[in-house]
């Protein structure tokens, strides 16, 4: 079992920074591919950004290219999301995300992922 437990949301102002970060237990986080997710009130559950697990490789929503760096630190079992140029449209929960399956690739449906951190807020004033 892998508990994911993410940290460093809050409220930030328009163009402004933030960064996310995940704390991964339970298994060793070398052997999992790690992405993130949002949620928006009335709004399905979208990827942000995720993974793989040496971090050669990534992949980010179009919305955030450009804006949000994933990156991983594996002998600290906890993975990061730097996020700036925020907007407002950015708001939402952001949830840290792992699975085991395919890890040398990122996978960017939900169902694909095993695991699930609470979720932390984000919320860009404008």
């Amino acid at each position: 079992q892998v508990q994911l437990v993410e940290s460093g949301g809050g409220l930030v102002q328009n163009g402004g920074s933030l960064r996310l970060s995940c704390a991964a237990s339970g298994r060793t986080l070398s052997s999992l591919a790690m992405g993130w997710f949002r949620q928006a009130p009335g709004k399905e559950r979208e990827f942000v950004a995720g993974i793989n697990w040496n971090g050669d490789t990534t992949d980010y929503a179009d919305s955030v290219k450009g804006r949000f760096t994933i990156s991983r630190h594996n002998a600290k079992s906890t993975v990061y999301l730097q996020m700036n140029s925020l907007k407002p449209e950015d708001t939402a929960v952001y949830y840290c995300a792992a699975e085991g399956d395919t890890i040398v690739l990122v996978t960017t449906t939900p169902g694909q992922y095993d695991y699930w951190g609470q979720g932390t807020q984000v919320t860009v004033s404008s």
